[in-house]
C-alpha cells in the first residue's frame, strides 16, 4: 500500500522547495510530481501533429518520496503515515501521531 497517492496534499520537507505544499499530480515508482513545486523550464520544439506550440514550457519535475510528507490539516503539519487493517478487512492509511484515518 502506497503511503502517498494521487490527489493527496503533501508538504516538502527537504531540498530547495522545503516548506512548500501542493497536491500530488502523479506517482511514478518512488517519485512524485507535486503541483507548483519543483518547477523547471523545458525548451520544446513545436509539434504540429499534437497541436503543440514550441518555446519555453514551465512544468513540474519529480521529487523523491522520502522528501515529502502527507499534510495533516488538523495539526497543520506534515506527518508520517502508517497502515492499519480494520475489522472488515480493509487496509487504511493512518497518521502515526494521532492514529486518525486518512482515507474515508
Amino acid at each position: 500500500m502506497n503511503r502517498i497517492r494521487k490527489g493527496d496534499q503533501v508538504l516538502v520537507i527537504t531540498g530547495k522547495n522545503k516548506g512548500q505544499r501542493g497536491d500530488v499530480l502523479r506517482v511514478a515508482d518512488d517519485r512524485v510530481f507535486v503541483s507548483n513545486v519543483n518547477l523547471i523550464k523545458r525548451h520544446t520544439k513545436p509539434n504540429p501533429q499534437a497541436n503543440q506550440a514550441g518555446g519555453i514550457v514551465e512544468r513540474e519535475a519529480s521529487i523523491h518520496l522520502s522528501n515529502v510528507q502527507l499534510f495533516n490539516p488538523a495539526t497543520n503539519k506534515g506527518e508520517r503515515v502508517g497502515t492499519k487493517t480494520l475489522e472488515d478487512g480493509r487496509k487504511v492509511r493512518v497518521f502515526r501521531s494521532t492514529g486518525e484515518v486518512v482515507d474515508a
